[in-house]
């Protein structure tokens, strides 16, 4: 249970939101995979009510295919406007969520660790998670995401840069149209700064 605290009549009071079970969760059921579904709808009840966070956060480990699809889209939206809401999150993200194979998760958790502070042990950490989706992944929508990532480790820290401008070059000469695309467009901002 979570305690909000509320104002009534002058008096203070605490207002338990049960984070297990408010129902959050359904909205994001239903249809199939080309679908984002209610996303949009629960993306605003989280900025609304950020005691939900946790909750959809759990829904990336559903067994349900499309509730781990949108609520790591959700949870993404919602962390890229207050990453401080993923920070108590960062160690499930990196250590579990990063095992999860489905691709349309993985599109946004590479997005996702570029909107929280890490440690240099846990950036050595996500490189290399991101470098395996690069070699390993089928999806194209996954490997630009990671090279996304990537590029923005490496502007925001200058002992991966390096590194990072040899991958974007490899991408370069290797990748898919949408890598090369990428690749390109990351390298000369990465160069610039």
């Amino acid at each position: 249970m979570l305690y909000v605290s509320g104002e009534k009549d002058g008096d203070e009071k605490r207002a338990m939101v049960n984070r297990e079970n408010s129902g959050i969760l359904e909205k994001l059921k239903g249809g199939d995979l080309r679908s984002i579904g209610k996303a949009d709808e629960v993306v605003a009840e989280l900025l609304g009510n950020p005691a939900l966070f946790g909750e959809v956060f759990r829904g990336m480990k559903s067994d349900d295919p499309l509730v781990r699809m949108r609520a790591a889209d959700v949870i993404e939206k919602v962390s890229k406007i207050h990453p401080e809401y993923l920070m108590p999150y960062k160690n499930e993200l990196i250590n579990e969520l990063t095992k999860i194979e489905q691709q349309e998760v993985r599109w946004h958790v590479a997005l996702m660790f570029t909107y929280i502070e890490l440690t240099n042990a846990e950036k050595t950490a996500v490189i290399e998670i991101l470098l395996s989706w690069l070699e390993n992944s089928k999806s194209k929508i996954v490997k630009v995401n990671a090279l996304e990532a990537l590029a923005r480790i490496g502007h925001n820290d200058k002992k991966y840069r390096n590194k990072v401008i040899e991958i974007l070059e490899e991408a370069i000469e290797t990748g898919s149209p949408a890598m090369v695309a990428r690749g390109k467009k990351l390298l000369a901002k990465l160069k610039k700064s």
